[in-house]
């Protein structure tokens, strides 16, 4: 009877330690929810999860919910100490004195939350697509003497993206030390990828965050968006253009793709450099540290810049600070012009309060756009910005890449991020930061040819929409938070 009775108490036991082991991950998961996640919105989703489903939620949160590229990224940042403006100081004195009065507050905000400098002595000059970019890229991987370092989203078999590579390889056997950097899933946007060609070229390459289990697995959503080329350490490039046929002018393209990228001389390189400089080491170990990398910045212009990296890592939610403290800083007009635009709650309020105070807010977005989920969710937001005064235009029947942010006639940021959830809270992007009268002008006249000759979206246009069109946009919209 005692055999009996101390087997039963056993089975007991048993059972109440396998039905303790879900309780406890879930109140586990929930405690470090709670102490972690600064979205009331996530937490509670997070919460709802793990409560709901006690094996599998807790499961999909610690692989999925724990931000472990914020802890990585400073292992990194410690490891990676080679401070390069004690090597090569920057003079930032009184350079504050030559920000315009009305955009003094958003430079110390820019400085604060990014803390990257404002430098002085910057020459940056817009490309036009990629018939006015990609000559002026290549011809500088062909100049280059000491170093050239890439870094794209996408790099596609193609004709450029095979030209690229032979003019990267031909740098390397006149000995210029060359590192390339591709996303890993931009890697995959043409079938078979071009790894194959690199490694017959024998081009030093790497890729950022590969399905390597169990180490990345849990970042596969968070990809690096940023668009670099550094030559010599002295000459830059950046903006929104990734390596492609389908950014040249080809009418035989289905949707043709307009975009804008900038060259740039001076400090501000330097910065990009440290940007690229830290990606390649958290891809591959090595450190890439004073010559032929790095080298004493000139001064060729007169632009005040500033790199601003953002990234679900240290630097996360950086641009959309910026963005907010410079929606408020406009004094007379704000000018967008993005492909994708699904702004979160804060940046639409935003928009929508710049308007009720007299400000002018203008958006451009493209006609046509290749991902229709997002389009569909974009046309959901724009009810309630064009209520309250935002212009909102479509350049007609093309696909506008380009990614710009200006206010008034003397601010410009511009480079790889976009006005949605994806960019400012899930890749790892690089913009820059102007304060430049003739740059902002040179743009806002640009702006205003595609702007004077979009279609006018109204109220009305939107109300005239079917039911179902009005259905399959909100249904779209609920997933903003993902897109």
């Amino acid at each position: 009877m005692s055999d009996m009775i101390t087997e039963t108490l056993l089975k007991h036991l048993t059972l109440l330690a396998l039905a303790a082991i879900p309780l406890s991950l879930a109140i586990g998961s929930s405690i470090h929810i709670l102490l972690t996640k600064r979205d009331s919105r996530a937490g509670i989703a997070w919460i709802g999860l793990v409560w709901l489903a006690p094996i599998l939620g807790p499961l999909t949160y610690l692989l999925f919910g724990i931000n472990r590229v914020h802890s990585r990224a400073q292992e990194w940042k410690r490891k990676f100490s080679t401070d390069y403006r004690q090597n090569y100081p920057f003079d930032t004195r009184n350079l504050q004195h030559y920000v315009p009065a009305s955009m003094q507050t958003l430079s110390r905000l820019s400085n604060s939350v990014s803390k990257q400098p404002l430098l002085g002595g910057n020459h940056i000059t817009p490309l036009f697509n990629g018939d006015q970019a990609y000559p002026r890229m290549l011809q500088a991987i062909e100049n280059a003497q000491q170093s050239v370092t890439l870094s794209s989203f996408i790099l596609r078999n193609d004709r450029l993206g095979k030209q690229f590579a032979d003019a990267l390889a031909q740098a390397q056997q006149r000995g210029v030390a060359v590192r390339l950097l591709v996303d890993y899933m931009g890697f995959r946007y043409s079938f078979p990828t071009l790894k194959s060609y690199l490694k017959r070229v024998q081009l030093p390459y790497a890729e950022f965050m590969p399905p390597n289990w169990p180490h990345t697995m849990p970042f596969l959503n968070l990809r690096n968006h940023r668009k670099l080329l550094v030559i010599d350490g002295q000459l830059g490039f950046t903006g929104g253009m990734n390596i492609s046929d389908h950014h040249c002018r080809n009418p035989q393209q289905c949707i043709p793709i307009e975009d804008i990228h900038f060259e740039l001389e001076g400090p501000v390189v330097t910065e990009l450099q440290t940007i690229f400089a830290e990606d390649w080491y958290a891809s591959t170990g090595e450190m890439l540290r004073d010559t032929p990398w790095f080298y004493p910045p000139k001064t060729p212009g007169t632009t005040l810049a500033r790199a601003i990296a953002d990234g679900p890592d240290d630097r996360f939610n950086t641009l959309r600070q910026v963005m907010l403290g410079a929606i408020s800083s406009a004094q007379q007009q704000i000018r967008i012009m993005t492909p994708y635009f699904v702004p979160d709650s804060s940046l639409e309020e935003a928009l929508i309060t710049a308007a009720l105070r007299g400000i002018q807010v203008q958006i451009l977005l493209p006609g046509r756009n290749n991902l229709r989920l997002v389009d569909w969710a974009c046309r959901h937001h724009l009810a309630e910005l064009i209520r309250h005064g935002v212009d909102v235009r479509l350049v007609k029947d093309r696909f506008t890449h380009s990614k710009l942010f200006m206010l008034d006639d003397c601010w410009t940021l511009f480079g790889s991020a976009n006005w949605d959830n994806r960019s400012l809270a899930l890749n790892f992007e690089c913009n820059v930061e102007c304060y430049d009268d003739w740059l902002t002008q040179a743009l806002n006249q640009h702006f205003d040819q595609e702007f004077i000759q979009g279609e006018v979206i109204t109220l009305e246009s939107l109300s005239r929409q079917s039911v179902l069109i009005k259905l399959r946009n909100a249904a779209a919209g609920l997933l903003s938070p993902y897109l």
